[in-house]
C-alpha cells in the first residue's frame, strides 16, 4: 500500500529511491492473449500507407492488468534472494517506484546493489537512484542516478518527487508547491484545485478542510459544473486559494527522529481523535524515548472525513472519531513494523463512558461502533485529554496555511499523557442518553427435578371460567412440546382455538381440583393413593373419600345405586377456605341468577362439588355480591324538612287575617259592606 511505503520511508536516517526502467515492457504477453491487445496503425509507421492490425507482444501502460502482472513478475524474480531484498521488493516498491530507508549507508548501498543485480539477471534495469546521502550516490554510476542529479555536484541536490511527494534532498524534508494558476471559478475548477494538493500522509489536512467544505456546499447547490460560483462562495474560495501560496514555505522533516529509531529505548504511539459539526479526525504521533535525551513527539499520519450534514449528534460523531483512531492505530502497527505501546486520547467523556461501560446496553449505532473499538483495544488504553490540548481539534476546525507549522497538528501535542490514566469513566446521564437502552429487570426461575403446579397462581384469577381457559391453553401448549410425533399443526409456543372445547376444559378442571386437594388435604390424598385408611382425626373422614379414575378425591357415601348422575352421587371434595372454592361458588351463583343461599347451595351440589364449610362460604359470597346488595337492599325513606318558624312560635288564634275578596266592599262597624264600583276600579279597603 502506498501510504504504508511512505510511513516506512520516514523510519531511518538514510533514505533511497529508485525506479524500474520501462517496467511494463519487460514482461511479455503470452501468445494466446495477444489478440486482446490488437490495435490499428499505419503500416511501417508511415501515415501514407493504409491501416493494418498490430498486436502488442508486451504489457502496455493503460491496461488494467499491467501493474498486477508486472508486480507479480518482479516478486517472482527475487523469490530466491536474501530476505531483505525480498522485503524491499515485496513491501517497498509501488508499481515501478521503490522507496526505503535504512540506518546506515553500507546497508543502503548493499540492498540496492543486490536488488539491481537480481533484476539485471532477468534483463530489467533499476535506475533513477536518489538518496539524501552523498556517499550512497557515489556508489552508483551516473547513468543510474535520477535525472538532474547526475550532472550536478553533490552539494546541490535537487528536489525529488517520491510517490507524489516533493522530497528536498538537501534538507531531507518534504515540501509543497502551490501555484496561483488561473483556473476557472466553477465547480470543476474548485475540484481541480483541491485534488492538486496531493497529501496522502495528511500533513495539510487542517488546511484542505475549508476547501473540502466549500466543495460539498457547491455539490448540494445542484449548480452546473461550468457555472460561475455564487458571489458569497466566490469570495470565500478566492481567499482560501490565495492562502495556499503559504504552503511553499512549509518544510516537514522526513525522519521521525534525528536519532536512529532502532536505537530508541521506548516507543509509544499516541492517537488523538475529535469531531465537530464540520469534520471528524484522528491523528497519530510517535513518542520516542532515547537514553540521555528528551522524548521526541512527531507526526505519523491522520485519517479524517467530513461530518455528515444531518442526522448525527456530537456524541455520535465523537464515537466515530474513536473508531477512526482505532483504524489509524491498526494501520500504523501493521505497516510501521515497530514494537510500541498504543494509547488513545479523546476529549469526550461521553465516549469514554461508552467504551468503559459494562452494565448497560446501547442501541444499534453505538453498540456496533463500541464493539468495533473493543475488537482491537481495551478500555484501559483510552484516556481523557482537554479540548484545548487535543491536536485532533485542528483537523476538525481547520487551520490557516500560514499558521500550520506553529500549530499542534505538526509539532505534536503539548499534553504528554505519560502517566497511565486510572480514573474510572462511567456513563454520563445514562437515563437521559438516547443511545442507552432503558434498564430491563429480568427474573430467573429455579426449576427443580420434582416440581408442582401449585395453587398460589390460581389466586391471580377472578373468574372460574378464565382459570379454566388459561390452564387449558397451557396444557395444550405443553402437549405440543411433549408429543414429538404429533402430526397436527400445533407445535411449540402458539395461540389457537383447539384448546377451547369441552373436553379440554374438563381436563383442566380435573387438574385444578386435584392440585387443590393435594395441597390442602395432602395426608388424606397420600393415604388414598397408597390404599391406606384415613387418620381418625381427619376433617373429611366421615365423607368416605375415594380417588376416581382422574385421581380426583370424591365423596363416597351410600348412594351408589341411586338413579342420579355420578357427579351428584359422588361430588368432588373442596376446602371452603380455598380461593378456587370461592371462584366456583361465584360461578354457580351467577348461573342461578343471584338467587339466595339455598338455591345457590343446591346448584353447587348439583354441579358436583362438596365444599367443606360451604354454607358459610356461600353466605359470604352472597353478602359481598354487588348485584345481590342492589337487588335485596332495603328501601330508603325521604327525610322531612324543618318546620316553618310560624308553626313554632306561640301567639293568639288568628293573628293574621287573609281575605280573598270576591267583590268590592268595605268594612264598617265590624261588618263588611259590599259596594258597587265601576268594573275597572280595583277593590278598596278601609279599617274602622
Amino acid at each position: 500500500m502506498l501510504l504504508g511505503i511512505l510511513l516506512r520511508f520516514r523510519k531511518e536516517r538514510i533514505a533511497v529511491t529508485a525506479d524500474i526502467e520501462q517496467m511494463f515492457y519487460n514482461f511479455c504477453v503470452s501468445e494466446e492473449h495477444r489478440d486482446y491487445l490488437r490495435f490499428l496503425w499505419f503500416e511501417d509507421n508511415d501515415p501514407q500507407k493504409p491501416l493494418v492490425d498490430y498486436r502488442m507482444t508486451v504489457h502496455v501502460f493503460g491496461n488494467s492488468t499491467s501493474p498486477a502482472v508486472a508486480t507479480y513478475g518482479i516478486r517472482k524474480i527475487v523469490e530466491n534472494c536474501e530476505e531483505d531484498v525480498k522485503a524491499f521488493v515485496n513491501n517497498d516498491i509501488y508499481v515501478d517506484d521503490g522507496l526505503t530507508s535504512l540506518p546506515t549507508v553500507p546497508q543502503a548501498v548493499s540492498l540496492l546493489s543486490r536488488a539491481s543485480k537480481a533484476f539485471e539477471m532477468e534483463g530489467i534495469k533499476m535506475h533513477k537512484i536518489a538518496s539524501n546521502s552523498d556517499k550512497v550516490m557515489m556508489e552508483f554510476p551516473p547513468n543510474a542516478s535520477a535525472d538532474g542529479v547526475r550532472d550536478l555536484t553533490l552539494e546541490q541536490l535537487p528536489v525529488q518527487r517520491s510517490l507524489g511527494l516533493l522530497w528536498d534532498l538537501n534538507t531531507d524534508t518534504f515540501t509543497y508547491e502551490s501555484t496561483n494558476d488561473a483556473k476557472p471559478y466553477t465547480k470543476r475548477g474548485v475540484l481541480s484545485t483541491i485534488n492538486s494538493l496531493y497529501d496522502p500522509i495528511g500533513f495539510l489536512a487542517p488546511v484542505v478542510l475549508e476547501g473540502r467544505q466549500c466543495m460539498r456546499d457547491l455539490m448540494t447547490s445542484h449548480a452546473d459544473w461550468d457555472s460561475p460560483l455564487p458571489p458569497d462562495k466566490h469570495l470565500k474560495w478566492t481567499r482560501w486559494k490565495e492562502s495556499l501560496l503559504q504552503l511553499n514555505h512549509i518544510n516537514i522533516p522526513r525522519t521521525y527522529s534525528a536519532l536512529p529509531l532502532c536505537e530508541a529505548s521506548d516507543i509509544e504511539v499516541h492517537v488523538y481523535s475529535d469531531a465537530s459539526e464540520a469534520a471528524i479526525a484522528a491523528v497519530a504521533y510517535l513518542l520516542i524515548h532515547h537514553k540521555g535525551s528528551k522524548p521526541e513527539t512527531t507526526f505519523i499520519m491522520r485519517k479524517s472525513k467530513l461530518a455528515p450534514s444531518r442526522g448525527n449528534s456530537i456524541p455520535r460523531l465523537e464515537l466515530f472519531g474513536a473508531v477512526l483512531a482505532t483504524e489509524v492505530a491498526e494501520f500504523v502497527l501493521e505497516h510501521l513494523n515497530i514494537a510500541a505501546r498504543i494509547r488513545f486520547f479523546v476529549d469526550s467523556k461521553v465516549v469514554l463512558g461508552y467504551i468503559n461501560n459494562r452494565c448497560r446496553r446501547f442501541y444499534t449505532y453505538v453498540a456496533n461502533r463500541v464493539e468495533r473499538i473493543k475488537q482491537s483495544t481495551s478500555p484501559a488504553q483510552w484516556s481523557y485529554v482537554p479540548t484545548n490540548l487535543n491536536p485532533a481539534d485542528c483537523g476538525t476546525r481547520g487551520v490557516a496555511a500560514e499558521n500550520l507549522m506553529s500549530s499542534s497538528w505538526l509539532v505534536g501535542p503539548h499534553f504528554s499523557g505519560s502517566a497511565e490514566n486510572k480514573v474510572p469513566y462511567c456513563l454520563v446521564n445514562p437515563d437521559e442518553d438516547k443511545e442507552v437502552r432503558p434498564e430491563v429487570t429480568t427474573m430467573a426461575t429455579n426449576v427443580t427435578e420434582k416440581t408442582k403446579l401449585g395453587t398460589a397462581r390460581f389466586s391471580r384469577f377472578s373468574s372460574w371460567t378464565r382459570l379454566l381457559i388459561a390452564l387449558s391453553c397451557i396444557k395444550h401448549i405443553a402437549n405440543s412440546f411433549l408429543s414429538r410425533e404429533n402430526k397436527s399443526d400445533c407445535t411449540g409456543w402458539h395461540v389457537c382455538s383447539n384448546s377451547q372445547d369441552v373436553s379440554h376444559y374438563r381436563q383442566a378442571a380435573a387438574i385444578i381440583l386435584r392440585e387443590v386437594q393435594k395441597e390442602h388435604y395432602a395426608d388424606e390424598y397420600m393415604s388414598l393413593e397408597r390404599g391406606r385408611q384415613l387418620h381418625p382425626s381427619s376433617p373429611i373422614g366421615n365423607l368416605s373419600p375415594f380417588l376416581d379414575e382422574q385421581k380426583v378425591m370424591r365423596v363416597g357415601g351410600r348412594l351408589k345405586f341411586a338413579d342420579l348422575p355420578h357427579i351428584e352421587k359422588h361430588p368432588v371434595i373442596l376446602p371452603g377456605s380455598h380461593h378456587v372454592a370461592c371462584l366456583l361458588v361465584e360461578h354457580v351463583h351467577r348461573k342461578v341468577r343471584h338467587q339466595g343461599r339455598h338455591f345457590t347451595e343446591g346448584a353447587v351440589r348439583a354441579a358436583g362439588y362438596w365444599i367443606v364449610g360451604g354454607k358459610r362460604l356461600i353466605s359470604s359470597v352472597i353478602h359481598h355480591c354487588v348485584t345481590c346488595r342492589k337487588l335485596r337492599g332495603s328501601f330508603e325513606t325521604q327525610k322531612m324538612a324543618d318546620l316553618p318558624r310560624d308553626r313554632l312560635t306561640i301567639a293568639p288564634p288568628f293573628p293574621m287575617l287573609v281575605l280573598t275578596p270576591l267583590a268590592h266592599g268595605k268594612l264598617s262597624a265590624g261588618k263588611l259592606v259590599l259596594v258597587k264600583h265601576p268594573v275597572n276600579d280595583g277593590p278598596s279597603f278601609s279599617h274602622v
